[in-house]
């Protein structure tokens, strides 16, 4: 079963066509990161899939006033952050101050 597969649920990716639709670099940046972890044995497919079901079920249960819009991809990356928290590979401090120094680099240059 490839990448893609496992997440062929209500946690799927959007596509067009059957492929994998990005609205900006940023998404398709968060997707391939995850797959390399994936790839390199960091966690699989199914305790992400079941990470990011979870963060969705969050985003639905929280009060319609309150709530973000909806974003599949910023889903997409609280759980991808929640992973790496559990796992140990990037701590909360890093990641916030990796997040930080992201922020602060002029328009254009997000790569």
């Amino acid at each position: 079963m490839n990448e893609v597969e496992i997440l062929n649920d209500s946690a799927a990716p959007p596509r067009l066509n059957g492929e994998l639709v990005f609205e900006a670099p940023w998404q398709s940046r968060a997707f391939g990161v995850t797959a390399d972890l994936v790839e390199s044995g960091r966690f699989s497919w199914e305790d992400f899939r079941t990470r990011l079901i979870t963060t969705i079920g969050a985003w639905e249960s929280t009060d319609v006033h309150e709530r973000p819009p909806w974003d599949y991809y910023t889903c997409w990356v609280q759980a991808l952050e929640q992973m790496l928290s559990d796992s140990t590979l990037l701590d909360s401090s890093e990641l916030d101050g990796r997040a930080f120094t992201y922020a602060q680099r002029p328009h254009g240059h997000d790569h």
